[in-house]
């Protein structure tokens, strides 16, 4: 059962035009015609109308489009392959996107507004608003959390350099000691593991000792921390643990 040009027009969601467009320029010419010679269109050409329309929605030209439909070496089959994978490819590519934008709305959040390149000066690859939905979630009704949230929206490039290079020096005393083999609750690692502390407590929130603490089992039990210390050097995660635990105890 063969179809018009109003039907098919009205069943694909093109227009007339499209179609005679199609026609024209031989890239699906109905393979019949009425009594009075107008356009009919059968299954088989439905079936490459669809076979179009895939493809123009993946962004290919018309004239490619007509150059892979009429490969010899293709089938139906071969199609729905090539477009699956290359609609995969694209869900892929929109939920990067969608991430991105739900990333660059957290940025708002926090009035982090330094520029792109300011960002990855400052930040590199690392993402502080891709973690503010937990930690809203964790510590969103605290004090420390609001004060937090405060201090860091006024700061400037130079204050997070600043941030960066304060706890880049804390972490490198850290991995000197620990490489030494100085015990984690001798007075040297404590002192560093206090430093620790009162780099938090200017930079973010009040941080307690018991804040602290609490802090030091997260760097052991969370692997997203404990990869960020075990990359500085292995078992610095535990041993930083064992260090605020025992400055804990002395404070």
């Amino acid at each position: 059962m063969s179809l018009s040009v109003g039907q098919v027009s009205r069943l694909a969601g093109v227009t007339v035009r499209t179609l005679h467009h199609y026609d024209e320029i031989g890239l699906l010419s109905p393979s019949e015609r009425s009594g009075a010679g107008y356009r009919r269109y059968s299954d088989a050409d439905l079936e490459r109308l669809q076979q179009v329309l895939f493809y123009r929605e993946l962004g290919f030209g018309l004239e490619e489009i007509a150059a892979i439909l009429d490969d010899p070496g293709s089938d139906e089959m071969t199609h729905l392959r090539r477009q699956h994978e290359l609609l995969t490819l694209r869900v892929a590519r929109l939920r990067d996107m969608v991430a991105a934008v739900e990333i660059a709305m957290e940025a708002r959040s926090m009035n982090i507004t330094l520029t792109p390149e300011e960002r990855l000066e400052v930040f590199g690859d690392f993402r502080p608003e891709q973690h503010q939905a937990e930690a809203e979630r964790r510590w969103g009704g605290s004090s420390e959390y609001a004060i937090s949230r405060r201090r860091v929206a006024s700061y400037t490039k130079a204050d997070w350099l600043q941030l960066r290079a304060e706890a880049a020096g804390i972490g490198a005393e850290l991995v000197e000691a620990l490489k030494a083999g100085v015990a984690a609750d001798s007075e040297q690692v404590m002192d560093l593991a206090e430093r620790h502390r009162g780099h938090i407590s200017r930079w973010f929130y009040p941080c307690t000792p018991e804040i602290h603490q609490g802090l030091g089992l997260l760097y052991v039990s969370d692997p997203r921390f404990s990869a960020t210390f075990e990359a500085m050097a292995p078992g610095l995660a535990a041993y930083l643990c064992a260090a605020i635990e025992a400055n804990t105890a002395r404070l």
